[in-house]
């Protein structure tokens, strides 16, 4: 079973990440398979809007921290010290160029977002033209707190500087409602009104067409590459790999292998653990 599926319905082209058992969890293949399904529906002359989503529970949980930590896959996640920076950046830079095929595609994109989006499933999440969350759904960079930088940085394309700051130094997840006041994305909406407004979205939008569509987002993207988007996430995706082979990150990748990754997870979110000294922080007196 393929870990990306694409269909289209009359001017629409539908993308939906697959792995809903792991919440469409990013292996080594969704990717690479994901920017494929977005050629073939910018290619396809009948389509007019592209509809991204995951089947399941959740949008996505990000990277599979267990498919990596468990020795599947390329092995280019986690690297044993001394660590090839060159190495980390070719495997993270492609997947950046992966997501951002969203971005780049001619025809616009809506993601819908259920349950979560979170760590590298907020990088695809927000290289879309539009997003559209369900209020209960979770967006964040918890990975931010140790052991990531958003290779995309779409965080402070979308929220300016001091609104990203605030969600990069803490880490914190936001429901939809919150996501949407603050201008991270476009509307919330109650979860089970969520599908009804994002085909409302797409077929207003199909009935303009392709090349309307096509132009004025090559004005609006323009006007924000041309302020060194590229130099901003290859900057990102060499920092992504530095937080994951600095000493905090080892130390963070040792005790997830040590108590597993559920419990160092909930130590870095909690803030219960000083990743520099390698113990627990200790509770004030």
């Amino acid at each position: 079973m393929t870990s990306v599926l694409f269909e289209k319905t009359g001017r629409i082209g539908r993308i939906t990440l697959n792995r809903p058992e792991v919440m469409n969890a990013i292996d080594d293949q969704m990717p690479g398979l994901l920017s494929a399904a977005v050629a073939e529906a910018d290619a396809d002359p009948e389509i007019h809007v592209i509809i991204l989503s995951g089947n399941g529970p959740a949008f996505c949980a990000g990277y599979d921290l267990t498919y990596y930590a468990e020795g599947n896959g390329s092995g280019d996640v986690t690297q044993e010290m001394p660590w090839d920076p060159i190495k980390d950046y070719q495997f993270m830079w492609k997947n950046t160029n992966y997501f951002m095929s969203l971005w780049r595609a001619l025809k616009p994109v809506i993601c819908k977002v259920q349950g979560y989006a979170v760590a590298g499933g907020s990088d695809i999440a927000l290289c879309a033209d539009l997003t559209i969350m369900a209020d209960n759904a979770k967006i964040g960079y918890m990975p931010a707190r140790v052991w990531g930088c958003p290779t995309t940085a779409m965080w402070v394309y979308r929220l300016g500087a001091e609104k990203a700051k605030r969600m990069m130094f803490t880490g914190d997840k936001i429901d939809g409602v919150e996501a949407a006041e603050m201008g991270l994305v476009l509307k919330s909406v109650p979860a089970a009104d969520l599908d009804d407004e994002v085909e409302r979205m797409a077929e207003r939008m199909a009935a303009v067409p392709i090349n309307q569509l096509a132009m004025q987002k090559m004005v609006i993207n323009q006007a924000i590459e041309s302020t060194g988007m590229m130099n901003t996430q290859r900057l990102a995706t060499i920092f992504d790999g530095i937080t994951r082979h600095s000493p905090e990150g080892m130390n963070f990748k040792d005790r997830a292998q040590d108590l597993g990754w559920k419990q160092a997870v909930r130590e870095r979110d909690a803030g219960t653990f000083d990743w520099t000294l390698n113990r627990p922080i200790n509770p004030p007196k």
